[in-house]
Formats: structure tokens, sequence, C-alpha cells
């Protein structure tokens, strides 16, 4: 279960430090009463590219008390299934197929498979297949637990696992129709272009490749619940979480990268707040 909690962190519609003015990825943040912490952009996958961190940010968290993520705790088996029946009543045949080479090639049992919430499958099947459980992320949650900091969710587990539960059923299914149509080599094609996005440091662009990803597989007025969903709401409830703890602690924040640009992102909120950002170079 484990293994699929992590990947269904990933949130996929959702590096290192460009030194542009609001558009690094790794930030030191200073509180209006001196207090320092950090917040680092992360990708969700475990590929070597991003999961060799540079010292700064191994430093960086060394120095706190406190380690922050999107979401602290596994989630329970039923938030991540159908209420009830399975996938076989809404897919025809050939959909069936199609889920069943994803399930083998994610290693995932079929029958838990057909049993899970259409929105989140398509999460996880519009992602390569990782190659081990420890994505970026949790690397860094596992390095704050072993230095004994304090670790802290952003956002409620249930509210976490559960963000696009209220799609309708065939909204869920127009998502994951959309991932079933696309081929592996698109995917890995989608997933390169991002990662080196991420690898320049820019998250304007890791922003706007979400969207043109995202948004030209879908139908426009879907797209829309679902980015304010992913984004827009949980950054609110994600920046206010964020700020009361580095208020009064020193906190190391791991988030998402794509949470951190644009007027509704982390970065602007952190600013609004009274906080000093300054970019963490390598």
């Amino acid at each position: 279960m484990r293994f699929v909690w992590l990947l269904a962190a990933a949130l996929w519609l959702c590096c290192l430090p460009s030194q542009a003015a609001g558009n690094g990825l790794f930030w030191q943040l200073e509180s209006p009463t001196g207090n320092v912490s950090y917040l680092f952009g992360t990708m969700h996958t475990d590929d070597q590219r991003v999961t060799d961190f540079p010292p700064p940010v191994l430093q960086a968290l060394n120095s706190v008390e406190t380690f922050m993520l999107e979401v602290a705790e596994p989630p329970r088996p039923e938030w991540l299934r159908l209420p009830q029946g399975d996938l076989k009543t809404y897919l025809s045949a050939t959909e069936l197929d199609q889920l069943a080479i994803l399930a083998e090639r994610h290693v995932m049992p079929l029958e838990a498979v057909l049993r899970m919430k259409p929105w989140l499958l398509a999460v996880l099947f519009d992602l390569p297949r990782p190659q081990t459980p420890f994505a970026q992320d949790f690397l860094l949650q596992a390095a704050a637990e072993t230095q004994g900091k304090k670790i802290i969710g952003l956002e409620n587990p249930q509210a976490h696992f559960g963000v696009m539960d209220s799609l309708t059923m065939e909204e869920q299914l127009t998502m994951l129709r959309a991932v079933l149509q696309r081929s592996q080599a698109q995917k890995e094609q989608d997933f390169e272009r991002l990662l080196h996005a991420y690898l320049a440091g820019d998250v304007e662009q890791i922003a706007r490749m979400d969207e043109s990803m995202t948004g030209d597989m879908l139908p426009p007025a879907l797209w829309q619940r679902i980015r304010v969903k992913l984004l827009d709401e949980r950054n609110v409830l994600m920046a206010r979480q964020g700020i009361a703890q580095a208020r009064q602690a020193r906190v190391f924040i791991a988030v998402g990268a794509a949470h951190l640009a644009g007027e509704h992102g982390l970065i602007h909120a952190f600013r609004q707040a009274g906080f000093k950002l300054t970019p963490v170079p390598k």
C-alpha cells in the first residue's frame, strides 16, 4: 500500500534553482521576526537526476526543526477505491485490455486496479513506471525522520487523497480514457520535457507545461475545474499551514514545484505574509 501511496502523492498535474526573481525552486524564507526556513519545489519522481540532492538542500534540511511535505500519512484503502463495484461496469473490453497492460507495466494487481477511482488511475498511469518507491519528497522525509525532525503534512490526508472526489464518475472516466489513449512514448516524452524544465529550475515553465500537456488532453471546462482543485484551492490551504509553522519554528517545506508559481502560488503567498524570500544557489 505504501507503494500506491507514493504514486498517489504524485498528483502529476501539478531542480535546482534559477536565480531569476520569483522563479527559483529553492528559497530561504525569513519571517518578519527573523526566523529562517526553506521552501523547496520538488518533482514527484524517483528519477536519479533529481534524487541526488545538492549539498545546500541537505544543509538546509539539517538546520531546521520541522520538515513539511504535502501529506505525511498514508491513505486508508477506502480513500482510493470506488464506493462500490468496479470498472468493468464502465469500460469497454478494449479499454479493460488497455488497463490490464498498464497494471502489469506498473506492477499493480489488476483486481486492485479495477476497484480504484478512475481519476487516481489517470494520475498513476500517466506517469512513467517508477523504478523504486522512493520519490524525491519521501527521500527528504526519510532523511528528516533519521535526524529526528518533527514531520508535519501541509494537507489533511483524507482531503489530499480525495482531492478530486467531487468530480462525477463520467468526468473521472474522461480523465482515465484520455490517459488510455496516450502511447507510452508520448508519456515518456512529456516526462522528459518536464524533467528538463525542472532541472533548469524554471518554475514558470513547469506551470505552463502542466497547463498545456494536461489541458490539451481534456475538455477545457473539465480541465479548469481540475486545475482549480489541484492547484489553486490546495495552494491556499498549504500556504496557510506552511506560513503558520514558519512563523514559529525553523521549517523545511518540500512541495511539488507546480505549487510555487503564479499569483496563487506559495512564493507569492509567503511574500504577501511578510516573509523575505532569497533564492538559494547550488
